[in-house]
C-alpha cells in the first residue's frame, strides 16, 4: 500500500509539474527581441498607392540571415521572394515596383538559383508562404546571406508567383509581377 501511495504522489506531482515545463518550452522566438535586426515595412504595391502589409524582420545567425515575416493580406500560395538591388519600390512605366532593379546579383552571375548555391545570384531567397488566410509568418533562411550591413540598402520583394529557382521555362524562377515590397535601411 505504502508503495502505492509513494508511486500516486509522485505521478500527480509529475502531472502538475509538467504543464508548468511544457508551458515554458513553447514560447516562441520573437525576432523583434534580437538587439541587432532590421525590420522591414512591406507595403502591397499599386497604381492607386501602396498599403502596408506588415514587417520582415531581418536577423544573422550561424547559418546566414533569417527573414521573419509578419504580413498579411496576401494572395495564399508559394510567392518568389528576393533582394533586389535598388533600395526603391516605385513605379516606372514598366510597371510595379519597377524601381526596385533585379535580383540583387553583386558576383555577375547572370542566374537565377537555389538560396544555398553559388550558382546564382546573391538575392536569391526561399519561397514565401501564404496560409490560406493571407498571413505570411513562416520564417526563411538564406544562407548566402551573412551580414545585416550587407543587405542594407536593397530592396526586398514579393512576387505573384511561385519560384521554380531556376531561369527555364521561365526567366528568374517564374515569379512573375512585383506583388509587394519594402526597403532595408
Amino acid at each position: 500500500m505504502k508503495a502505492f501511495s509513494m508511486l500516486a504522489s509522485a505521478m500527480l506531482a509529475a502531472a502538475i509539474a509538467l504543464p508548468a515545463v511544457a508551458a515554458d518550452q513553447t514560447k516562441l522566438y520573437d525576432p523583434m527581441a534580437e538587439a541587432e535586426k532590421i525590420v522591414v515595412p512591406v507595403e502591397l504595391l499599386s497604381k492607386d498607392g501602396a498599403k502596408p502589409i506588415g514587417n520582415v524582420v531581418i536577423v544573422k545567425n550561424a547559418y546566414g540571415l533569417a527573414f521573419y515575416p509578419q504580413l498579411k493580406d496576401l494572395a495564399p500560395g508559394l510567392h518568389g521572394f528576393h533582394v533586389h538591388a535598388n533600395p526603391d519600390c516605385g513605379l516606372t512605366e514598366k510597371g510595379l515596383g519597377m524601381k526596385a532593379g533585379g535580383h540583387w546579383d553583386p558576383d555577375k552571375t547572370g542566374n537565377h538559383s537555389y538560396p544555398w548555391d553559388d550558382k546564382g545570384h546573391k538575392g536569391d531567397l526561399p519561397s514565401l508562404y501564404v496560409n490560406a488566410d493571407g498571413v505570411a509568418n513562416v520564417p526563411v533562411l538564406a544562407p548566402k546571406l551573412k551580414t545585416l550591413d550587407e543587405v542594407r540598402s536593397h530592396a526586398l520583394m514579393i512576387h505573384v508567383g511561385g519560384d521554380n529557382f531556376h531561369d527555364h521555362p521561365a526567366a528568374l524562377g517564374g515569379g512573375g509581377a512585383r506583388m509587394a515590397c519594402g526597403v532595408i535601411k
